[in-house]
């Protein structure tokens, strides 16, 4: 029997709560302000947005969660180097802890968009931050923080609910009225009846019953009320690894990005139990790590999450002045305007072709095998319906659950479908059974609870009793919403792309100029999470490597240059050159020699010698890290490299340009060819 799990908060405690150097803080000052607080005061409360990263200069701060029972458990104290926050700091979302002063305290407050531009521009000391912010997320799931769920552990609501919440990386609990007397004391004490149940206890106090995924997500902050008068560069429906790919790519860039899902981040790829073969992690990683990891490093860089929200509609913004515009409405009506649209939204699992499949689905059938199923199949058989590598996966992780897994397979071999690996992992468990070229035929049950499973295997039925079936039959396009919206679809429901809608498309721009596909939703994409995250290996089939580029970034010459640089305030116009050079760069700089300005929009302007015939250049697009480390720049961190080279680029040139007025140079074509998209 392996050894029991030591909690995270003891195996990775100087990751978690790291001490920063003096010279680490006089880094951080720049972004943030100074604060006082007094004893006994509190620095953030449960349920309230807090101020962002909290650094403590002098003093102490007790950190401390609530139980189901509003009794307080100490986390950690932090003293003078300590910083206080984790993940919902990066995006301002409510506190999932308290926090007061044991006695007088000083702090230097960062708030979250200084935070996300410290991640940004200090490199080492933003890594030991976000690990430390990512891992402390990690204990407060692991401890249980956040909403309380009180309802049967099997019940269908209660099961939709742990779903909800743990595919979108969110803490919560969840307490069983008829094993937990803490949950029947909570019931007493609400007045709430068993035939009520599931009930959902907010951290800010709020009790809802029942609730649906946007009340709850509402209630916890989650998702808030969208700005329509606000136009995003870029909105991306779906927040799957496509999605989230585009929005890590957009964001990096400088453009103003917003996500929307129905329901959760990851897509499909989140609930695998396991991926091995995707490159750069050779242990493996669960898809749920994979995508969290994804969707913190998309609010790094400043994209925005509106998760669950449902798109309904996408049409033309007649206020657009002449410039490009599209509305998206939502489910709720609430209306997002955007300069570009990315269809990400994915596809839906794929329903069996059975009688009485609906009453089941809640409690007895899945589509997904995450820990909260796992445990409630655990030691018992059961089923599970699939021939590819999702249910290679499922297969695998609920074998070392479940007394016995049934693989019903509708084909004569496993290799068709499924990679070699899972295949003979498969062959070498003892208590997987597969079953070659089966059909379900029948489910029995009642009150929602299945009890046998039907299937025929070469003209005879087998019944088996079974509880629980898993469904990895394949997806949908999740399309719906498209219609009417002058995209064009295959005969599947997919979205045709490229030279398929049109000659001179571009490979993921649709039949309508200004919106993109990717992903599972797109028509002949490669249904692999490591495909979608990377366009779906674009280049593999062909795709030119200039002419390769991702998402809304692909062909906008329409979308104006928006600000490349996060500001951390909005300073005087300045330069970062002078406009003459210096008198020992005279020598070096013949009449003529171009130069780069800096401006206060983040452009890099060419500019010439007061001897250089006038000429009209294109703006330069420098890198967030090439002009941060330009002289004068306001973001420019100490100690940051790559100054030289920056300064390289700006004054010199080939010797075989000295004799003659030179030119910048255009930028090299990449994957994400953000100078070309803008035009």
């Amino acid at each position: 029997m392996p050894p029991p799990k030591r909690p995270l908060i003891e195996a990775r405690r100087e990751q978690m709560f790291p001490t920063l150097e003096p010279g680490d803080i006089d880094r951080l000052r720049r972004f943030g302000e100074l604060r006082s607080y007094r004893a006994g005061e509190a620095l953030v409360k449960v349920g309230e947005v807090g101020h962002g990263l909290t650094v403590v200069l002098a003093g102490e701060v007790a950190v401390t969660r609530r139980d189901e029972l509003d009794r307080r458990d100490a986390i950690v104290t932090h003293g003078p180097g300590s910083f206080m926050g984790e993940v919902a700091q990066l995006s301002g979302r409510p506190a999932l802890v308290d926090a007061y002063a044991e006695g007088p305290i000083e702090a230097l407050i960062i708030p979250p968009e200084k935070l996300r531009a410290l991640l940004v521009a200090e490199a080492e000391l933003g890594e030991q931050v976000m690990r430390a912010l990512i891992l402390r997320r990690v204990g407060l799931i692991e401890t249980g923080a956040g909403p309380v769920i009180i309802g049967r552990a099997d019940d269908g609501d209660v099961l939709r609910l742990e779903t909800f919440l743990g595919r979108n990386g969110h803490p919560h609990h969840q307490l069983d009225p008829d094993a937990d007397p803490d949950a029947r004391t909570l019931l007493e004490r609400f007045h709430v009846h068993r035939e009520q149940l599931p009930i959902v206890l907010c951290p800010g106090g709020e009790l809802l019953r029942n609730p649906g995924e946007m009340e709850l997500g509402r209630c916890l902050g989650l998702v808030g009320p969208l700005d329509p008068t606000k136009v995003y560069d870029v909105v991306i429906v779906g927040a799957g690894p496509a999605g989230l790919a585009t929005a890590v790519y957009a964001a990096s860039e400088g453009l103003s990005v917003l996500v929307f899902d129905r329901r959760y981040f990851g897509g499909q790829a989140g609930a695998s139990a396991r991926v091995e073969n995707y490159l750069g992690f050779p242990t493996g990683i669960t898809g749920m790590a994979l995508m969290g990891r994804a969707y913190n490093q998309a609010q790094k860089f400043g994209a925005e999450m509106a998760i669950p929200a449902e798109a309904a509609n996408l049409r033309s913004d007649d206020a657009g002045a002449g410039e490009r515009r599209f509305v998206l409405r939502l489910s709720n009506d609430e209306r997002v305007r955007a300069r570009a649209v990315v269809v990400a939204s994915g596809a839906r699992y794929r329903r069996l072709h059975v009688n009485d499949l609906e009453a089941f689905e809640s409690t007895s059938v899945h589509y997904w095998a995450s820990p909260v199923e796992a445990r409630l199949c655990a030691g018992q058989e059961v089923a599970l319906v699939g021939g590819g590598n999702s249910a290679g996966q499922a297969v695998v992780s609920l074998a070392s659950q479940v007394a016995k897994v049934w693989l019903l397979v509708r084909g004569p071999s496993l290799d068709a479908r499924m990679s070699r690996y899972l295949v003979d992992r498969i062959a070498g468990l003892p208590n997987v059974e597969v079953v070659m070229q089966a059909e379900v035929t029948g489910l029995e049950g009642h009150d929602g609870a299945l009890a046998a499973i039907r299937w025929r295997q070469s003209g005879e039925e087998v019944r088996r009793p079974i509880r629980h079936l898993f469904l990895f039959i394949g997806a949908d396009p999740y399309t719906d919403w498209l219609s009417g919206c002058d995209v064009a679809l295959d005969d599947k429901g997919f979205v045709r792309t490229g030279p398929d809608v049109g000659v001179g498309r571009r490979p993921l721009e649709t039949s309508r100029p200004g919106v993109f596909a990717i992903g599972d939703v797109r028509s002949g994409s490669v249904k692999r999470v490591a495909a979608a995250g990377d366009a779906e290996c674009a280049r593999l089939r062909g795709v030119p490597e200039d002419a390769f580029q991702v998402g809304a970034l692909a062909a906008l010459p329409d979308l104006r240059p928006r600000r490349l640089l996060r500001r951390l305030a909005e300073p005087p116009r300045h330069e970062a050159l002078p406009r003459e050079p210096p008198p020992h760069h005279r020598g070096l700089r013949p009449p003529g020699r171009v130069g780069l300005v800096l401006h206060r929009r983040g452009d890099a302007r060419p500019f010439r010698s007061r001897h250089a015939p006038a000429r009209s250049d294109p703006p330069v697009r420098l890198s967030r890290a090439c002009a941060s480390a330009l002289p004068g720049h306001p973001d420019r961190a100490p100690r940051r490299h790559g100054a030289r080279r920056a300064r390289a680029i700006a004054q010199s040139s080939s010797p075989g340009m000295l004799d003659r007025p030179s030119r910048v140079p255009p930028p090299v074509p990449t994957d994400i060819d953000i100078d070309a998209a803008r035009g």
